[in-house]
């Protein structure tokens, strides 16, 4: 009698997380390989797409000239100066709406008007008072943090469940014990959900204001460099370095807040 064949291995959670992350390529690549198409058959006028071996070319002039790295270490210390400043007092901000019912009936209507404001309404103001340079970018990019860590913070601390206050009061926690312990365990996701956004929020309006308030060195400088000369390789270049920074801030803002829920889980 011929030998049984062997019975198939069932994919283990690891290889099926890996397929999933191959097959999260395939619409970047299909679009890569339609844009080579169609700037070789030339169905695009050359000036408004170049090929993408034109944009690897400039990609390569602007690294190995480091004028990139001057341009992107410029963009990153404005996003993280203003993610930190807008992130932190957000978090205080927001605490206080949470913690402290008087102060979030004083202070709460005027914040949820200041919220519906939109944020590209503020350049004008802001390069009044404090010009174009860094110190108004950095402003900016603070009020871009600012807003999704107050709403979040506050939120998620309202909505500790009455359950675990009770079982706090039971054990006769102290405030401050109770604040440590249960609510700040309890509100820990929506936090961190808030200065997730906050990172992106900030990234997305550094290049924003890069663009806005005109003045020193960035990526988003490069972008106006290459539209008033009319180089789509240096505008396509600098739209795929935007995406990828900002899907490498995101990477690592997940892989960290999986890192402290497991911790806080302990």
């Amino acid at each position: 009698m011929p030998a049984a064949a062997p019975a198939a291995i069932a994919p283990t959670r690891r290889d099926k997380a890996l397929a999933g992350r191959w097959r999260g390529l395939v619409v970047p690549f299909a679009a890569i390989v339609l844009w080579a198409l169609v700037s070789r058959l030339d169905l695009v006028n050359s000036a408004l797409l170049v090929s993408p071996a034109k944009v690897l070319d400039t990609s390569w002039d602007l690294i190995s000239s480091g004028l990139l790295w001057l341009n992107l270490r410029a963009s990153l210390a404005r996003e993280l100066t203003g993610f930190v400043i807008g992130t932190s007092s957000g978090l205080v901000l927001g605490g206080l709406l949470g913690l402290w019912p008087r102060f979030n009936r004083i202070v709460g209507p005027s914040f949820n008007t200041f919220k519906q404001i939109s944020l590209f309404a503020w350049i004008p103001l802001i390069s009044v008072w404090f010009g174009l340079g860094d110190v108004a970018k950095v402003v900016f990019l603070s009020l871009a943090a600012l807003v999704p860590v107050v709403v979040n913070t506050a939120d998620g601390i309202r909505n500790t469940p009455a359950t675990l206050l009770e079982v706090a009061r039971v054990y006769g926690y102290t405030r401050a014990q109770t604040i440590w312990h249960v609510v700040l365990p309890s509100a820990a996701p929506s936090i961190f959900t808030g200065v997730y956004l906050a990172l992106v929020y900030s990234w997305l309006a550094t290049i924003g204001a890069e663009y806005l308030l005109v003045s020193g060195r960035g990526v988003g400088n490069l972008l106006i460099e290459g539209s008033e000369h009319f180089r789509m390789d240096l505008v396509l270049f600098g739209m795929v370095a935007i995406g990828l920074v900002g899907w490498l801030m995101n990477a690592s803002a997940r892989t960290l807040e999986r890192a402290l829920a497991r911790r806080l889980g302990r």
